[in-house]
């Protein structure tokens, strides 16, 4: 499954696939030899972010009379399902849009795959749907309890696939991420998106004078140094991790899997800026600020599973590459 052949192999829908983290996967996808297909309505995709050797089609993923034209058209046997909304704060702020966009949507998009006999299903799922942990390292087995409506919206699109996969010929993968960082090494993709609340991108964006400071938010949580700790994964091992889970499970049609996406260590908020200030050789302004309601002391994954059951090495597990990478990024935005 890992040649470049197209011979017997289905298209692959990406969901989403203008956005950070599936226009990264559309990349991957294709240079494993996979023909793609992307549905994206453009809120917060970009157009240019689709690799051009992938097909695109403008839409929304609860039109389920246009993604069933879709499977049809392209013979689609997998979808990878990354559209949804991601902001933790405004899911506590407007709940009833993160179950439209991420738990209804996704129903319909499920329905309209087993109808069109999609036999895989690979879902982008998060560590949200933990909530506070009880051990660090976070196994898979971990409690699921949410503790914002992002992580249940997740949660809930998990349990309907279980079911499914359980009524219908179809499997699937829960692929649980950690903080996503980092772009395309090759510069073909990155994170472009307006008002980003992720660390290092809004960190890569005061070192390159498009913010005054970066807010760290907590100094007094049970960690080392105060701040709040995390596992940050390069966005393009995520995307090489969504194409071994796409090889496993048209390998093991019978068999299903959740899995952490992470390296299984973690970095502080502090940590992550000095490794900013290393790589740029300046000194960006932190403002301390008070820890927001329900942000964990330290989330890190148990990747073990991952290792252990996808053919995935990580190839960028280094803090300053990352670094590097979405601060090259950031200045090709300009």
């Amino acid at each position: 499954m890992t040649d470049a052949n197209h011979e017997g192999r289905p298209t692959v829908l990406v969901t989403g696939g203008a956005g950070y983290i599936g226009s990264h996967a559309v990349l991957a996808l294709l240079d494993a030899g996979w023909r793609v297909v992307v549905i994206d309505n453009l809120v917060t995709g970009f157009r240019h972010a689709v690799a051009p050797e992938a097909a695109f089609v403008e839409g929304d993923i609860g039109d389920m009379g246009l993604v069933g034209r879709v499977l049809a058209e392209h013979e689609v046997g997998a979808i990878l399902h990354f559209a949804g909304s991601v902001v933790v704060p405004e899911s506590v702020s407007d709940p009833l849009k993160y179950y439209r966009n991420n738990t209804a949507n996704s129903r319909a998009l499920i329905e309209s795959a087993v109808a069109g006999g999609v036999k895989h299903f690979i879902f982008s799922s998060t560590a949200a749907t933990y909530g506070i942990p009880e051990q660090v390292p976070i196994p898979e087995d971990a409690p699921t309890r949410p503790i914002n409506p992002y992580g249940m919206s997740k949660l809930m699109t998990e349990a309907m696939l279980t079911d499914v996969a359980a009524a219908h010929p179809m499997n699937y993968a829960a692929l649980r991420y950690f903080n996503v960082a980092g772009a395309d090494p090759a510069g073909r993709s990155g994170q472009s998106t307006a008002g980003a609340t992720h660390l290092i991108k809004v960190a890569v964006e005061a070192a390159t004078g498009k913010r005054p400071s970066v807010a760290v938010f907590g100094t007094d949580f049970a960690t080392p140094d105060g701040t709040g700790v995390r596992d940050y994964i390069h966005v393009s091992d995520l995307a090489d991790a969504h194409v071994k889970a796409l090889d496993a499970l048209v390998a093991e049609p019978a068999r299903s899997r959740i899995l952490n996406c992470g390296y299984g260590r973690g970095f502080s908020v502090l940590e992550v800026l000095d490794a900013v200030d290393r790589v740029t050789n300046l000194r960006i302004e932190r403002v301390l600020s008070p820890r927001r309601a329900g942000d964990p002391d330290c989330l890190v994954a148990d990747n073990s599973r991952l290792l252990a059951e996808l053919a995935w090495t990580p190839r960028h597990d280094d803090l300053d590459g990352i670094v590097r990478d979405a601060l090259a990024w950031e200045r090709r935005l300009g």
